[in-house]
């Protein structure tokens, strides 16, 4: 069970959530395993850590502490509302050290203007050591048997700083093994999620919105029958809400639409969520914390085509970046992909879309950090130019081969409305098209009347 930031932003919604869990636990009553509960920070605390450190890192140090002495303050108000007695004396102390060593990272950063990627790991990982005490103890407070497990013991990682890849094998064993006796004594194990550790102890993280991989790899190392991500809407929606007046919800998705919906952009589901679920065809389902008893969208290896239609969703990917590499020497050249790829992969830029002709080729990103460095090293062998604030939006849904229609009444629909680029994968589970950015929203609000609400 995993809860994101919304579900867990102050002491009422931990308090939902202790009930969510206590109905878990009589749901599965004559189960061997209790649940295993994974948390986010509280709702908004890594955006406010990681300003904390740009702040700190040009030069205002003072602010940057003064941010987080009221991240400790609310944590502490939380902490306070949720246990008593000796309980929230042990929790309150825990709370300060978690932030405590934050802060003094920070105050480092003020001094030398710069901040490395192993600091921001260890300063963003407050959030979630300290919000999964509170769960925690908010549990036992209520007479759950709760023990708190130090994710960073079990999640062991690469040294890729602030994006780590876990180390799968290693993981499993020490998961299993710091979990297995949880389990034996019927305690409910709670820990947080986004957050691991190098083989020799180092704190790194998942990247953003890496509580949801977090659960799904505790999940498929113990090889549970369901992986749950609550969250603050009641499933997998047939648009963005806030792109879209009134979307759908969509009762049921295969992994592989929920692996492109959630790749671009379905914010409800981070990226990587599906692939452990997958590997072991565990069933994820998204809920609502909110309202518990919506059944949320069910996510499993079977095609939902029978539910929804050719198509399941569509998602909008926004403020990517689209990138022209043209070279004559391209044309009947074998090589001059594997060169050009080399060169984001060597910056370690992800490349959304790709389109190409006799001589040019054209690439979305949407991590444009390093894209300076990316075009520098292609002017070496071809003529490269770059259109920022671009939207990608990708229909999906697992019946479209077999519904020849859909392209076009897409295309229809968005008349007039410039397209950039314009791709169907492989697998021919999605159409996608780049557009301008400012135009994504009229796009996505046709192409969602045009196959949601014209449905006899």
């Amino acid at each position: 069970m995993k809860f994101g930031g919304s579900s867990v932003v102050d002491a009422n919604a931990i308090s939902q959530v202790r009930s969510i869990v206590e109905r878990q636990l009589h749901k599965q009553a004559g189960d061997d395993r209790p649940p295993v509960v994974v948390v986010s920070a509280l709702g908004g605390v890594t955006d406010r850590l990681l300003n904390a450190a740009s702040v700190a890192e040009q030069g205002d140090s003072d602010s940057a502490v003064a941010s987080l002495h009221e991240l400790v303050a609310r944590h502490c108000s939380v902490a306070s509302a949720l246990t008593t007695g000796k309980r929230r004396e042990d929790l309150l102390a825990h709370v300060r050290d978690e932030f405590a060593t934050a802060i003094g990272l920070i105050r480092a950063v003020g001094v030398i203007r710069e901040i490395s990627p192993r600091s921001l790991d260890a300063v963003a990982a407050a959030g979630e050591l300290a919000s999964s005490r509170i769960v925690a103890a908010a549990l036992t407070e209520a007479g759950v048997p709760t023990v708190w497990i130090d994710s960073r013991t079990i999640v062991i990682t690469d040294a890729e700083h602030t994006g780590a890849a876990p180390d799968m094998a290693e993981t499993c064993a020490r998961t299993r093994t710091a979990l297995d006796g949880a389990a034996a004594s019927r305690r409910v194990v709670v820990m947080g999620g986004f957050i691991g550790a190098t083989p020799d102890g180092i704190t790194t993280t998942l990247g953003r919105g890496g509580s949801d991989y977090s659960a799904a790899i505790v999940g498929a190392c113990l090889d549970v029958d369901e992986i749950q991500i609550w969250t603050d809407v009641d499933g997998m929606l047939t648009a963005d809400p806030r792109v879209v007046k009134e979307p759908r919800l969509v009762s049921e998705l295969s992994f592989a639409e929920a692996s492109e919906l959630a790749y671009f952009g379905a914010k409800v589901l981070h990226p990587a969520t599906i692939q452990p679920a997958m590997a072991k065809d565990i069933p994820v389902r998204i809920l609502n914390s909110r309202r518990p008893e919506i059944a949320g969208t069910l996510i499993t290896s079977r095609p939902g085509a029978a539910v929804h239609g050719p198509l399941a969703a569509i998602a909008c990917k926004r403020n990517a970046t689209v990138v022209d590499i043209t070279s004559t020497r391209m044309l009947m050249a074998y090589g001059f992909l594997r060169r050009l790829f080399e060169v984001f992969e060597r910056f370690k830029t992800p490349v959304d879309v790709v389109t190409t002709s006799e001589v040019s080729v054209s690439v979305t990103v949407d991590d444009a950090r390093r894209l300076d460095a990316v075009m520098e090293n292609l002017r070496h062998f071809a003529e490269v130019s770059c259109e920022p604030s671009m939207a990608i939006i990708c229909m999906v849904g697992e019946n479209l081969p077999n519904d020849p229609t859909v392209f076009a009444r897409a295309v229809t629909a968005i008349d007039c409305i410039p397209l950039r680029l314009v791709s169907q994968a492989a697998a021919r589970r999605n159409i996608t098209f780049v557009l301008r950015d400012a135009d994504a929203p009229e796009a996505m609000t046709r192409l969602h009347d045009e196959f949601f609400f014209m449905k006899t």
